[in-house]
């Protein structure tokens, strides 16, 4: 009988996103004890390393050669090498390559193990006292100022925060581009998390627009709260909630029938014959 070869494991690996001191143990271990690490810098990585003490095998591991380094990488995987997967600041694959091997590990049944840490998406959004508990992540947005609009566009209706990566140089566009599409909607802008000359800006969009109107430097993170809640009247006789849910918010007679036996709880039997006599009329 033939022996299962054991693969190695893929570790994903946070790092820093500015200061040193909050890598923790278990990173360092990680990073320490693995055959082989992949990163999209290594020049980058080979200074976390140096600060660490840590003298490791370096593989670069980025946007552009992310397919092909990915079979190379599943190969070594295959053969039993353990690989740290890490990006140039906080977690891999939030907005940063990673993506690729994973799926391909998970498909090949590699273990793929988390070593969670720093995040800038999490950090801003823990200081950012926002209270509702869901958003939309929406990464880096398109370059070209074509595509963001159409890309923002789709995002228009969505009313919890928004939450964006962007580079020094495109903020200014970026936020113009924010308020022709949402509005002057309530914002704020984090710039170098974690690090010395971390700064916070809140305001509007008109107002982050002027406040970023010099010279911008390092990593930002963009939150744009969601648009301010319009209550709607809606009526409490049967008949003419039924009206309101066909004519006003065109909904199905399957749909309208149930939201409305919730709202006055009602048998759903009983509104479904009423609203079946009105609802073509």
């Amino acid at each position: 009988m033939k022996t299962q070869q054991i693969s190695g494991s893929l570790y994903i690996v946070a790092t820093p996103i500015g200061n040193l001191n909050d890598i923790s143990q278990r990173m360092q271990d990680t990073l320490a004890s693995v055959d082989l690490l992949a990163c999209e810098d290594t020049r980058h990585t080979g200074r976390l390393l140096a600060h660490l003490g840590i003298k490791a095998k370096l593989t670069s591991y980025h946007k552009e050669n992310e397919q092909q380094k990915s079979v190379y990488l599943l190969e070594k995987l295959s053969e039993g090498i353990d690989i740290a997967l890490v990006s140039d600041a906080g977690t891999p694959g939030i907005s940063d390559p990673g993506a690729v091997l994973v799926q391909g590990a998970r498909q090949q049944g590699i273990p793929v193990v988390a070593i969670p840490g720093p995040s800038a998406l999490a950090t801003a959004l823990s200081v950012s006292g926002l209270q509702k508990s869901g958003f939309y992540f929406g990464g880096f947005p398109e370059a070209r100022t074509g595509k963001r609009i159409k890309k923002l566009k789709k995002m228009r209706r969505f009313s919890c925060p928004l939450v964006f990566y962007e580079a020094p140089h495109r903020i200014q566009a970026t936020l113009k581009d924010c308020l022709h599409v949402f509005g002057d909607r309530q914002a704020q802008l984090f710039r170098e998390l974690t690090k010395r000359h971390e700064e916070h800006f809140s305001g509007s969009l008109s107002k982050l627009i002027e406040l970023t109107s010099g010279k911008v430097r390092g990593e930002l993170v963009l939150i744009i709260h969601g648009p301010p809640e319009i209550r709607e009247e809606q009526p409490e006789n049967l008949e003419e909630l039924i009206l309101w849910y066909r004519d006003t918010k065109k909904t199905s007679l399957k749909d309208a029938v149930q939201l409305i036996s919730k709202d006055l709880d009602l048998q759903r039997s009983k509104v479904y014959s009423q609203a079946l006599s009105i609802w073509k009329s």
